[in-house]
């Protein structure tokens, strides 16, 4: 039983005041004064047990029974549907004409709340069985560093106006990323365009880098950017004995372990760290990477780092020899 934060008697108490009344023929004073409360809550108590027995000594919800302006069900089911076509809680309030707090608590209580997949396909998980069996790459532009940012000089407003003009501004860089499917075992590398030859460069050396710790790639999986469409990058798959798999259009997450690597890389690598230039930034890459294939426990992989995983299937399902 759940009592409130100022209820005077408990269950027990509540039943040993009501038998002396209605078994006992106690008096109302008498009994209120035994269990030290007022005379009306006796009587409260004594009725409610004589009317309902043991079921009326329990607490009473204090809501009112009828709320005038409470929402309808069809203006809620309405809320719902709005929900599912992934509108925000503004949104909707916004269309429906109706206060923000009203319509975030008809979510929150339909369990509607967080947006997550709602309203979308559901998510077509897979994951190879070999490491080489295939691996993802995948291209991620970022902006030179110039010099610290508004992060470390703390301008803002008009001060920082001119901060970012022509003559800071030094171009991009592409940091090319590979993903094992099987391990998450990754390979990266920061070039200075994502043209075919710099691709094909790319894919030779991250096959080396496989190659060095037992793998054997036998296909790999890029999206239609043109690089990857482009004869070169063709021929170098023929040659180098590749199955080339493309996403299809518009559908990154088919990409989906490259692209949520990116999403790693960048917050614990890229923005992770105030670095003065971006030969600073590079030069931090090497050690992420190895922490991340050899110390940082992997989600995906119970809790386990890719070269953990690696080790296990190389060993076969985990025999260790």
């Amino acid at each position: 039983m759940k009592l409130h934060a100022n209820a005077a008697l408990t269950l027990q108490k509540r039943r040993v005041l009501a038998r002396r009344v209605v078994k006992d023929g106690w008096s109302l004073v008498e009994a209120a004064a035994a269990a030290e409360t007022s005379e009306p809550t006796a009587r409260k108590w004594a009725g409610r047990y004589r009317a309902e027995g043991e079921a009326g000594l329990h607490d009473r919800p204090s809501a009112a029974k009828a709320v005038h302006n409470r929402t309808c069900e069809r203006r809620i089911q309405l809320i719902c549907a709005l929900r599912r076509l992934r509108m925000t809680g503004a949104e909707i309030a916004e269309a429906l004409e109706m206060p923000e707090t009203t319509v975030s608590g008809i979510l929150t209580r339909s369990g509607m709340g967080r947006l997550g997949r709602l309203g979308m396909e559901p998510a077509r998980r897979y994951e190879r069985s070999c490491p080489g069996e295939l691996i993802h790459i995948d291209v991620k532009k970022l902006g030179r560093i110039a010099r610290p940012g508004h992060r470390v000089s703390g301008r803002q407003g008009r001060a920082a106006a001119g901060y970012h003009r022509k003559r800071y501004s030094q171009g991009w860089e592409f940091v090319h990323v590979c993903v094992d499917d099987a391990t998450r075992l990754a390979y990266v590398e920061v070039l200075g365009d994502e043209k075919a030859k710099t691709a094909v460069g790319f894919l030779r050396r991250a096959l080396a880098f496989y190659r060095r710790y037992g793998v054997s790639v036998e296909a790999v999986m890029t999206d239609n950017g043109s690089a990857y469409r482009s004869a070169v990058h063709a021929i170098a798959c023929r040659a180098l004995g590749l199955r080339h798999l493309r996403t299809r259009p518009y559908r990154p997450q088919t990409n989906g372990k490259a692209e949520r690597f990116i999403r790693t890389m960048l917050g614990g690598w890229a923005y992770g760290a105030i670095y003065r230039n971006s030969a600073e930034r590079t030069a931090a890459l090497e050690g992420w990477l190895w922490r991340y294939n050899f110390r940082r426990k992997h989600g995906s992989l119970g809790r386990r780092p890719p070269a953990a995983r690696l080790a296990e299937l190389n060993n076969g399902l985990g025999s260790y020899s």
